[in-house]
């Protein structure tokens, strides 16, 4: 085996497949770089491959619903929030401060898109970030508790820097439930960031955990450190349904 076979041979031994599949034709177009300089290109090409690989899998491991960025979010639909505490956010300082982010609002106002954005912002940053549904996570804790794994499952759930609970307040908890949540809240309390969304006020979370005590309990951990963002303004989904129908009937006026 000839000096070409073996270096496409070794690349690949090495894992090297950026380098393996385009350093044909890149040496076929730099007569005139030095060797240092074709080294530093192809490997440079070969770390933005493998950071790239690495934020897919991430963003594939992290649960997300959909991936959709802060860029993409229409801030002059919704002027309540102040568009430089989600720039703050987005410095990441409140992950490594092991503080918290509650979103509330109505239903369809951008709570899950700002998270999400958030957390992607995140995961660039090579910070893991793993998002559940507030009904989803109150279902594998109690999974988790009935076959004795709970403990297991919280330090599964603590080993995630930044995680994101969304919708907690669609449907009331139990007692057994809200105590599990208590737990789940208190093994991050200071520890980890949890990022929250809600279309209930504070005011209502006795309603949601079925216990004003455990309401209090837990909103003191979650708020001890925490960014509170109250988003006012219509629904998202609202504004495309009108949108639809008076597209609809414009076609309607010209048949």
């Amino acid at each position: 085996m000839g000096a070409y076979e073996n270096v496409h041979e070794r690349l690949k031994a090495l894992g090297l497949y950026t380098i393996e599949n385009t350093i044909d034709n890149y040496l076929s177009n730099a007569k005139d770089k030095s060797t240092m300089e074709i080294l530093d290109h192809l490997l440079s090409e070969e770390v933005k491959s493998k950071r790239s690989r690495e934020y897919e899998a991430k963003l594939r491991y992290s649960g997300f619903p959909f991936r959709k960025t802060i860029e993409e979010f229409d801030f002059t639909f919704q002027p309540s929030i102040d568009k430089s505490v989600i720039n703050d956010l987005l410095t990441l300082r409140f992950v490594h401060e092991k503080e918290n982010v509650v979103f509330l609002g109505p239903p369809g106002v951008g709570k899950t898109h700002l998270a999400i954005g958030i957390g992607m912002k995140a995961i660039e940053n090579d910070i893991q970030v793993y998002f559940v549904s507030a009904i989803r996570l109150i279902e594998n804790l109690k999974k988790a508790y009935n076959d004795r794994s709970f403990d297991y499952r919280i330090r599964t759930y603590s080993r995630f820097p930044l995680m994101i609970v969304d919708e907690l307040g669609y449907l009331p908890l139990n007692k057994e439930e809200s105590n599990l949540f208590f737990q789940f809240i208190s093994s991050r309390y200071e520890k980890r960031s949890t990022i929250f969304t809600s279309n209930k006020s504070f005011s209502e979370w006795g309603e949601i955990l079925g216990d004003e005590v455990m309401a209090s309990a837990v909103l003191d951990r979650i708020l001890h450190h925490c960014t509170v963002i109250n988003i006012r303004g219509e629904s998202y989904r609202l504004k495309e349904r009108k949108k639809n129908m008076l597209a609809s009937e414009r076609i309607g006026e010209k048949k």
